[in-house]
């Protein structure tokens, strides 16, 4: 499994990085058959956003380090470096660039872009 990255780095800009997760067979939920499962990271909170077609935010950083999970519409996100990335359904993004110019993000389908964050601890 693969998740985007979006990150500070010590110049200031925010930069993309792709971060791949590996998935073990494990006993999860007895007596469930086993499946594939990753390691687990610790969060705070989880919430639900909804940004109507049309929305967009200009160059600010992340509140705070957390993950946005796609579950309707769709969107994009450019780091200060310039890079553009586009987000789907299923897609996932952990945002964490709190210091520096930041990114700036819109949504790009014609329906209500929706998803679910979850908070990591700073």
């Amino acid at each position: 499994m693969r998740y985007v990255r979006l990150y500070a780095g010590p110049d200031g800009e925010s930069h993309f990085e792709d971060v791949d997760v590996s998935l073990e067979v494990m006993d999860f939920a007895p007596p469930a058959s086993p499946f594939q499962a990753s390691d687990f990271v610790p969060a705070t909170r989880l919430g639900f956003l909804a940004l109507p077609s049309g929305w967009q935010g200009d160059w600010h950083p992340t509140p705070r380090r957390q993950f946005f999970v796609y579950l309707s519409g769709g969107g994009a996100v450019e780091a200060s470096d310039g890079e553009i990335r586009h987000f789907r359904v299923g897609d996932v993004l952990f945002v964490e660039d709190t210091t520096g110019k930041g990114h700036r993000s819109w949504v790009e389908s014609d329906e209500e872009n929706t998803v679910v964050v979850v908070q990591a601890p700073d």
